[in-house]
């Protein structure tokens, strides 16, 4: 009795887990998403040589799209959030698709606004030179980022203000 369960309940196993991986493999194929990190032709964004080997072409557009941030995300959308002193951090997922627009866009931040900005921001990365290509294929391909910047409060407090914090400081640390 103990053999034949036994028995029985490795055959249902191993039906189940060759089931489940059946489904991933269809899943991959039906989607065809291939990760940054591992495709073999990277999308080109505008003003990066097509020419490049894959490795410089990946830097390519890392560096295009970190410009990109750095000039259009507004940073005064946390001036009036209340965030604590210290480093923000936006996560932020978007898939660079078949013709090489941009879709998908996902944030997460300790604030909606923040989440918001960094959308509106990626929203306005022009469609991409051309697609990503796995096996000769253009395919999808999801991309993600921090979204990183230091908050100094201190910024934009008034004089008085300012020295009241000094003097509170040097009471801390006496």
């Amino acid at each position: 009795m103990k053999y034949t369960f036994l028995l029985l309940l490795l055959a249902f196993s191993t039906v189940t887990f060759s089931q489940a991986e059946k489904k991933i493999v269809e899943a991959t194929e039906d989607t065809e998403e291939v990760p940054f990190a591992i495709i073999e032709e990277v999308p080109v964004y505008k003003g990066c040589r097509e020419n490049l080997a894959n490795e410089s072409q990946r830097k390519c557009m890392s560096d295009a799209i970190t410009k990109h941030i750095l000039k259009k995300f507004n940073i005064n959308v946390a001036k009036d959030l209340g965030l604590p002193d210290g480093i923000a951090r936006i996560s932020v997922i978007f898939k660079v698709g078949l013709d090489g627009t941009i879709s998908g866009i996902r944030a997460r931040a300790p604030k909606p606004e923040l989440e918001a900005e960094a959308i509106r921001v990626i929203k306005l990365i022009p469609k991409l030179t051309k697609p990503g290509y796995q096996r000769g294929k253009p395919v999808t391909v999801p991309y993600s980022l921090p979204i990183v910047f230091k908050i100094d409060n201190t910024k934009y407090l008034s004089k008085k203000e300012l020295r009241k914090l000094k003097k509170q400081k040097k009471k801390a640390n006496q």
